[in-house]
């Protein structure tokens, strides 16, 4: 990986077998990447990139301005969310095996009286994990119908940088597990979003052309998931 300085402007450029140049500004500080064909030169890359200084300047205003989730500490009426709902901890210490319980207005959180901060914040992102799973199932066996695509896997993670991410060449996507506390209209966004890169793996105009055929409010659906708070400690799409 190489650097290109564009004023105050840091570039990260990657090289890579692949035929069209792509510009991404990431969460939480807007790190700037770009990457190119192996066979561009480092001037015509430069030349792109201080083309799309306003682009990047706007976007990384708006990553800056987004709003952050305090931090947790899985305690006893500490707010967390699931499916963009509001709901209050309540941890039960607990000998039988951990788990969470849905209750109400509530999120019961069974553990062992030896748990700290830690193990509760490792057992909450395995069950965000787990709950983004099932919600996407089906999510995924609807749209490959409706698009005519077919994955070999998928996976959910806890991903610092992005919703989701998809590698075409292996018909695989991961999806990020904190669209559990996320509305269900922008998990199947992302979702779309990242089977439609299985015909077009990049964000080019028929791309847009594919989004806007299979779910023509999609802009409203990306809004208003980027208007939401994200994690303190990660960083929109």
């Amino acid at each position: 990986m190489t650097q290109i300085q564009l004023g105050n402007i840091v570039v990260d450029v990657v090289k890579k077998d692949i035929k069209n140049i792509h510009l991404s500004v990431y969460p939480p500080k807007g790190r700037v990447r770009i990457s190119a064909p192996e066979r561009m030169n480092t001037e015509t890359i430069r030349i792109f990139a201080i083309s799309k200084i306003s682009w990047i300047k706007q976007q990384q205003k708006k990553l800056l301005a987004q709003a952050r989730e305090t931090p947790r500490d899985y305690v006893d009426r500490e707010s967390h969310y699931f499916r963009n709902k509001r709901y209050l901890l309540k941890v039960i210490e607990d000998n039988s095996e951990s788990r969470i319980e849905v209750k109400h207005s509530e999120l019961r959180l069974f553990v062992k009286p030896c748990s700290d901060r830690l193990d509760r914040a490792e057992f909450f992102d395995e069950w965000y994990r787990q709950q983004t799973k099932a919600l996407v199932i089906p999510m995924i066996s609807k749209w490959e119908k409706i698009i005519g695509v077919r994955l070999n896997s998928f996976v959910v993670r806890k991903m610092k940088t992005k919703w989701g991410s998809c590698t075409h060449t292996l018909k695989t996507i991961r999806l990020n597990s904190e669209l559990a506390k996320k509305p269900t209209d922008c998990l199947e966004y992302i979702v779309v979003h990242e089977l439609l890169h299985l015909l077009e793996p990049t964000h080019n105009a028929r791309f847009i052309k594919l989004m806007n055929r299979y779910m023509p409010q999609w802009q409203l659906r990306r809004e208003m998931l980027n208007a939401l708070p994200v994690r303190h400690d990660d960083w929109g799409y």
